[in-house]
């Protein structure tokens, strides 16, 4: 193939739709993408990239039967923008997408960095955005992020670098090294 050849097809793009859920895609049609978007003889979208972005959607809630619905191949699904939404909470189901690979949360509402430990069991993911979410101003935001996925290589699109990793380590062994010598002091 010749040109901007993406490997994960045209994306699927709902985004400047006021979806407010999931389901709510499968009533509207996706914007016009250039190249145009190829379907299945069921009329299935060839693709692996779905943008929700800028819409209303605060939860995830019928994610799974919606790609099912929209694409030729739902498990593939490799690249998933939800930023600008109002979401608050990383959905479980998002963990059920083992072949994710790029995931944009930012510009949303997420508060607890502990919301991206669920993203643990992604084995492919190797991009993730969450700048504009509150988490960023949580302390060592950025290493926590390193140490709890460490196979992603962008973060808040810049490159996680070998030094950061390193520090990182550091960073981890010293906060196991805290809690540890804390939890067992008798009282």
């Amino acid at each position: 193939m010749s040109g901007g050849f993406n490997m994960f097809g045209s994306p699927v793009d709902f985004s400047f739709k006021e979806l407010k859920t999931i389901p709510d895609i499968l009533s509207v049609v996706p914007n016009p993408g250039a190249p145009r978007l190829k379907r299945d003889s069921e009329q299935k979208f060839l693709s692996w990239t779905l943008r929700l972005n800028n819409n209303f959607i605060s939860g995830l809630s019928g994610l799974t039967d919606t790609i099912s619905a929209l694409f030729a191949e739902p498990t593939r699904l490799a690249w998933l923008d939800l930023s600008f939404n109002n979401i608050e909470h990383i959905d479980p189901v998002l963990t059920q997408l083992k072949e994710l690979r790029l995931l944009y949360l930012h510009g949303n509402h997420i508060c607890k960095l502990s919301e991206v430990d669920k993203l643990t069991v992604l084995p492919s993911l190797h991009t993730i955005t969450l700048h504009g979410n509150p988490i960023v101003t949580e302390p060592d935001y950025r290493a926590h992020l390193i140490s709890t996925l460490p196979r992603v290589k962008m973060i808040d699109f810049s490159a996680v670098t070998k030094q950061e990793r390193e520090l990182t380590s550091v960073w981890q062994k010293s906060r196991n090294t805290r809690k540890s010598s804390s939890q067992s002091k008798v009282y």
